[in-house]
């Protein structure tokens, strides 16, 4: 009679978990709020209402708004951001496309955040050593 013994797959030392490995980037990673507060429509005009934070994550609802909106015919935009609290690039990415193809774009009701980033913007595409600022009535 024999009598077989098997062995560990992996030795002892390899067969233990490794503890898990916590990194903190610093970074908050939570995406911001947005919230489509109202939307109408006049006409082939939408009329959006926004409100909250509006980064590269958090717009994704507006862009889906925007492309089914271009998908139904609409022409015009409105956008309402007089209570936006922080945006960033991303609600510029979200918007860059609308004009094209005809389209039509007035920003309404600018917060102080959009027209940080409005005039950030301006200012990086301005050729070096020429002032000015985007005002109120600018179409962007």
């Amino acid at each position: 009679m024999s009598t077989s013994t098997t062995a560990p797959i992996l030795p002892a030392p390899l067969a233990t978990p490794a503890h898990p490995v916590v990194h903190d980037s610093g970074a908050d990673t939570a995406p911001g709020v947005i919230v489509i507060d109202s939307c109408t429509s006049l006409g082939g005009t939408l009329v959006v209402h926004l409100a909250g934070e509006i980064d590269h994550y958090s717009a994704a609802p507006l862009r889906a708004l925007l492309a089914s909106a271009a998908d139904d015919g609409y022409t015009g935009l409105v956008l309402d951001t007089s209570r936006v609290s922080f945006c960033d690039s991303g609600l510029l990415a979200t918007l860059d496309w609308w004009p094209r193809h005809g389209r039509r774009l007035r920003l309404a009701n600018r917060s102080p955040a959009v027209q940080r980033l409005l005039n950030a913007a301006a200012a990086a595409a301005r050729p070096p050593g020429r002032p000015g600022r985007l005002t109120h009535g600018s179409v962007s």
